[in-house]
């Protein structure tokens, strides 16, 4: 067997083998972790510490009359509402002054457009609350979310951060089911693995909650970062503070529902992700920091598999054009492997997740394929976003002098 089969079998069995293992920790996550927390004391007893809720719009007019009934019926007892306006050019300004007039939970704040980590920031520094939770302005919070989230952050100090559940809306169309199974099957699934040892690679933007102490021992969010969350959950976790992943914190959130929205997502978060690794490299080999290193080799083991991927495609199809055949038993064996390691995720992963969402295995049979669309997306997304990423970081290192602006 020549070098190109071992690069293509190794390029076949690799989603396999990390199917395999997110679902064998997602199994200990689910076992010891999840299936024995109990019901937040929040819902029954009289003491809860303050929350403040940040909602950062622009041009969110469409979907504010939708979100804010049910952000006004969170059955957390002690909250506020802030809706940060930044610089829309629609009416969603007008419509939140409509609702603050009508609550006092609501308290708006209006600046002029400087994107969502500025909007955070600015959100924070008038926020009142112990622990802060950041949501997008079309998101729909389960009424007892914060409980969850808030549960995790007073029963475990070393705690810095903590993810909830998003879950998808719009389910209209074909990529909306395929998003539904990917949340529940993938996503899910690595976030329960990463959770084990108390890191993550990232506190998701659409539901996150932060100790605000820690906000401002880390300077708020980067508003120099493509992805401010992802760079807040490392700077978080480069703090020594742990994050965790709190599946009970359901989050309704809209998704895109065409491949070009899809795919300008997916390149956002990649081109962002690589500008985290890229930024706190120095960083990381620290010893205090050794947690950190199997999300690092995960990240690295992935870039050179989706660049192996290209590789084996490009001559693959090479190959193919000068009549050149290969004995491609072995990578037949590692795709059935890997395929049938993508049916066991699938329903682990839906059989856990059906506890906070019914029905979920009417998208096994139509969505058993995704997964390799996934890994696609993922490696297509990581080659185009990586070298956006180094340009990117060069040019900032260029210009960027003072250290990160956040909460004062």
């Amino acid at each position: 067997m020549d070098w190109y089969e071992y690069l293509a079998v190794f390029v076949m069995l690799y989603p396999g083998i990390m199917a395999v293992y997110w679902t064998v920790s997602g199994i200990f996550y689910f076992l010891f972790l999840e299936r024995r927390a109990g019901e937040p004391e929040f819902m029954y007893q009289g003491y809860a510490p303050m929350v403040s809720v940040l909602i950062p719009c622009y041009n969110e007019a469409d979907n504010l009359d939708t979100s804010i009934p049910h952000l006004l019926n969170l059955t957390y007892p002690n909250y506020e509402l802030i809706f940060i306006n930044d610089g829309s050019t629609d009416n969603t300004l007008e419509i939140i002054k409509r609702w603050a007039a009508k609550a006092e939970k609501i308290v708006v704040v209006d600046q002029p457009n400087g994107g969502k980590a500025s909007a955070m920031n600015n959100g924070a520094r008038h926020a009142l609350g112990k622990y802060i939770v950041g949501i997008d302005g079309d998101a729909i919070l389960d009424y007892s979310a914060i409980e969850y989230m808030i549960q995790n952050m007073e029963d475990n100090p070393d705690l810095g951060a903590v993810t909830g559940n998003p879950r998808v809306r719009n389910r209209s169309t074909v990529l909306g089911k395929l998003q539904v199974a990917e949340f529940s099957s993938i996503i899910g699934l690595i976030k329960r693995s990463q959770s084990v040892v108390g890191t993550l690679f990232t506190v998701s933007g659409v539901i996150m909650c932060i100790r605000k102490d820690v906000l401002l021992k880390i300077g708020g969010w980067s508003d120099n970062m493509i992805t401010d969350d992802i760079d807040v959950s490392w700077k978080t976790q480069i703090a020594g503070y742990n994050i965790a992943y709190e599946p009970r914190a359901l989050c309704w959130v809209l998704m895109p529902e065409t491949i070009r929205g899809l795919y300008r997502q997916r390149l956002r978060w990649a081109q962002g992700g690589a500008e985290v690794i890229l930024k706190y490299f120095k960083d990381i080999w620290r010893l205090h920091h050794i947690r950190l290193w199997p999300l690092y080799a995960e990240y690295f083991i992935t870039l050179i598999w989706a660049y192996s991927l290209l590789g084996v495609t490009i001559v693959g199809l090479v190959e193919l054009a000068l009549g050149h055949t290969h004995d491609f038993t072995l990578f037949k064996v590692a795709a059935l492997i890997t395929f049938m390691m993508f049916i066991l995720q699938f329903s682990v992963s839906m059989f856990i997740d059906s506890r906070y969402e019914g029905n979920l295995f009417r998208y096994f049979i139509s969505c058993i394929w995704y997964p390799y669309a996934f890994w696609l997306l993922n490696s297509i997304t990581l080659i185009h976003g990586f070298p956006k990423a180094l340009l990117r970081d060069k040019q900032r290192k260029a210009t960027w002098i003072s250290p990160d602006r956040g909460v004062q």
